[in-house]
């Protein structure tokens, strides 16, 4: 390996999941000093895993940087360390109390003093510069999961000798070891990156698909933020990991150039519908953006899709309860709501019931101490993991049903880290409630540096867009009115309630204001097509948003009517977009 300066300085900042920005160096031609353990789970097996062993044997990666830890997951007889192995391996037994893959792994990683830890399974025949070419990227940032290639080779007709494995991975011959033609790709995994480009497009709901555990790599710190491995699991644990990973913010890098021999067909291949059906309802009790494994009504689940925050401390009951129990009846499913407050003030001391000064916290407490849908906090957590949404919502503000199901779809059209949808203005600011991605959030507390506001990481690495709040369902509720009672608290009665509060006629001011957010659409759409006017046309698009606000603040429908002659009037006279 060639000795080269080593990498200085702030990495990029990666938007999304497009780690191109990386300058990454080819094999041979860098320098390492990051060390790395690769942890290999395995049951009996003895003959494949001597091959993984020798494979690692011959790996370009510096010896002296380099771990291998095989956890021996109840074999019968207990596996052993050939004579061809990397100098630094050990075999443990897992730890008792548990069984299977993620259990196994979770033993090694407990174990692993490497920077990075590099799953390998313990049928996997890696190429000369398999660590390596993981390695290059880790050096460059600290939140990448790095996925390798296999091609699944057959072994009907016998395996080859541990130390021919070792001198074709050495000389860069593995290709040579199997039968190329009658090997298989990778076929559904190759398609899925081929269709996000390389997975630098792929989108926050897809990223946790991507990562296979067979040869998988990620910083430990990453891992031990994303709260390690699931071992309650014994199948899709690595998928189940690839969704905590996304939440943690982490950046997916599939690389082709990290090949490896799989020793014949997983399971997954040969029984795939099996193990589709074991899978599902785990996969579905964790993973939110399986949307389609949540179609039942009235279900709740072990990860909501979104939670919602309010904060009691300073807020009436009521002000809170209808707040509360406006998201509880979203049309979304799967709404999980935490209420913060002084919680630990409240004792069952003696006191006067009507006068107690802590009566509003009580009152909140009491109406929701036995619903499994919300949850008390002392202060808001810092993140909404593994949920991938959290609502920060002012108390005494409702949202319409469909309030979140609509905001979620918007944030996922454009992959958005935060909405900030704007709901009042007076000389403190603008009051606004928030639509945070936890990813961006995660992302974004890692990346920023001192005095830097997170919303502006956000911006950066996701992107922020304002919204007003009348246009997307927030009502300000009336905080004399009292929550109805819960044998009457239906979806109808509810919003019922609230119509009769409100003091204007919102109904045709909300319709003007619709036709005026198309036009805004319209704008935005038409402002793509060319390139050198996109920013100033998005600038333009944001006044108008801008204005809205200001129109259902006033109220004012004559001023409506002419800001949408304006921009009809601007639509008309603008400019042409280059032909592109």
């Amino acid at each position: 390996m060639t000795p080269s300066a080593p990498f200085t300085g702030r990495a990029p900042r990666i938007r999304r999941n497009d780690y191109a920005v990386l300058d990454v160096p080819a094999p041979g031609e860098w320098e390492p000093h990051l060390s790395v353990s690769v942890v290999i789970p395995a049951r009996n097996g003895q003959e494949k895993l001597d091959l993984t062993l020798a494979a690692l044997a011959g790996q370009s990666y510096p010896d002296h940087l380099l771990e291998v830890i095989v956890v021996d997951d109840g074999s019968g007889p207990p596996l052993r360390v050939p004579p061809i192995a990397p100098s630094r391996t050990r075999l443990v037994p897992a730890r008792p109390g548990g069984w299977g893959i993620a259990w196994a792994l979770a033993t090694g990683t407990a174990l692993a003093e490497g920077d990075v830890i590099h799953r390998v399974d313990a049928d996997i025949v890696p190429y000369r510069v398999h660590v390596e070419t993981h390695m290059r990227w880790h050096h460059l940032a600290d939140y990448l999961v790095v996925l390798g290639t296999l091609r699944f080779a057959d072994v009907t007709d016998g395996l080859p000798s541990p130390s021919d494995v070792r001198s074709a991975v050495e000389a860069r011959n593995a290709d040579a070891l199997f039968d190329l033609p009658s090997s298989a790709a990778h076929d559904w995994w190759e398609d899925l990156v081929d269709e996000h480009d390389g997975f630098r497009t792929a989108p926050s709901s897809v990223l946790h698909r991507v990562h296979v555990g067979a040869t998988a790599s990620l910083p430990a710190g990453l891992l031990r933020a994303a709260g390690g491995l699931d071992t309650s699991l014994v199948l899709a644990e690595d998928t189940e990991l690839g969704y905590r990973l996304t939440q943690a913010g982490a950046v997916f890098v599939p690389d082709r150039a990290a090949r490896s021999w799989h020793l014949g067909t997983p399971t997954a291949m040969r029984r795939g519908d099996e193990v589709r059906r074991y899978n599902s309802p785990f996969v579905a009790d964790r993973i939110p953006y399986r949307r389609f494994l949540r179609v039942e009504g009235g279900r709740q689940w072990l990860v909501p899709y979104v939670e919602v925050l309010v904060n009691a401390s300073a807020a009436g009951y009521e002000s809170v309860a209808g707040t509360v129990d406006a998201a509880l009846v979203s049309t979304l499913p799967d709404v999980q709501v935490t209420v913060t407050g002084p919680w630990d003030a409240l004792d069952d001391g003696r006191r006067a019931p009507l006068d107690d000064p802590l009566l509003d916290l009580r009152l909140v407490r009491g109406r929701y101490a036995h619903d499994g849908r919300v949850g008390f906090a002392a202060s808001a957590p810092a993140s909404a993991a593994p949920a991938p949404f959290r609502l920060v919502c002012p108390p005494g503000w409702g949202v319409a049903a469909d309030t979140l199901d609509r905001l979620i779809e918007y944030a996922e059209e454009g992959d958005l880290g935060l909405l900030c949808v704007a709901l009042d203005e007076d000389a403190g600011g603008v009051l606004c409630a928030r639509l945070e991605r936890t990813s961006s959030v995660a992302r974004a507390a890692r990346l920023a540096e001192d005095g830097e506001h997170l919303d502006d990481v956000i911006h950066e690495t996701f992107g922020v867009e304002w919204l007003d709040g009348e246009t997307w369902g927030f009502t300000r509720l009336d905080p004399a009115d009292r929550p109805p009672r819960s044998g009457r608290n239906t979806e109808a009665a509810h919003w019922k309630a609230l119509a009769v509060q409100r003091k204007i006629d919102g109904g045709r001011l909300k319709s003007r204001l619709t036709a005026l957010e198309k036009e805004v659409a319209r704008l935005r759409k038409e402002a793509a097509k060319g390139k050198a006017d996109t920013a100033r046309w998005r600038a333009k698009a944001e006044r108008w948003r801008v204005e809205a606000v200001r129109l259902r603040r006033e109220r004012d429908l004559t001023v409506v009517r002419r800001a949408i002659r304006k921009a009809r009037r601007l639509l008309r006279d603008r400019p042409e977009p280059p032909a592109t």
